[in-house]
């Protein structure tokens, strides 16, 4: 192997180390995230752990990055099998289940704001994976004309959701792209709310009462 392959590959190594224990301090102290709490608990010198990412930012940036991949392979291997609103049900159950295996990293995407930090553009596309995996089942079901438009929208929404539907698919109404994203929102509050203990002493078949949401939101939609 070349000097610097493996150079490479031992810097892609400790990388992972880093970011895995920052994982753990996410799982116990929050977004709470410090490099020299990091170095202390991986036995470095914190200078060390600045040489791989230089701030508490990049840090999270990274971090962020790979629980939005996780949660988009998740989403995308989803089989492409059943009918429409079985597929979208597929989909949900999936970014749930992944939601339940990780809480701090779903917490870490979807839960508070970490303070004093801001997401860059470099998260976008990881973050939209999970999104455009519902969107490809609202695209399957429009091109076999398997989705009902329903009335459009006008006021300031008709330019967003036109936006929106160049996303989902050209031909699209923009109306559906619409209801998709808020499909996507109700998901997210629906998986909040079981991660972060609105339905305790209140709902006891969560999976049950999940799939539940998400079919009214599947049939809002209009997959038929």
């Amino acid at each position: 192997m070349k000097a610097a392959s493996l150079r490479a590959r031992i810097r892609a190594e400790m990388a992972d180390e880093i970011k895995a224990m920052a994982r753990r301090q996410l799982a116990t102290q929050g977004a709470d995230l410090s490099l020299r709490a990091v170095a202390r608990d991986l036995g470095m010198a914190s200078s060390a752990v600045y040489r791989y990412f230089a701030s508490r930012d990049e840090l999270l940036t990274a971090l962020i990055i790979d629980a939005y991949d996780a949660l988009g392979a998740a989403a995308e291997a989803v089989p492409h099998e059943g009918s429409f609103p079985e597929q979208w049900l597929a989909v949900c159950h999936a970014v749930r289940e992944w939601a339940l295996a990780d809480p701090h990293q779903w917490a870490l995407i979807y839960g508070s704001p970490v303070p004093g930090y801001r997401a860059p553009t470099d998260t976008v596309a990881s973050a939209t994976r999970v999104i455009m995996a519902l969107a490809r089942v609202v695209r399957d079901a429009a091109a076999a004309g398997k989705v009902a438009d329903g009335e459009p929208v006008d006021g300031p929404l008709a330019q967003d959701f036109l936006g929106l539907a160049g996303y989902v698919r050209p031909g699209v109404a923009p109306q559906v792209a619409g209801r998709t994203m808020a499909g996507w929102v109700q998901l997210c509050g629906a998986v909040n709310a079981e991660l972060f203990g609105q339905l305790t002493n209140v709902v006891e078949a969560r999976r049950e009462f999940f799939g539940f949401q998400m079919r009214a939101a599947s049939d809002w939609i209009g997959l038929r």
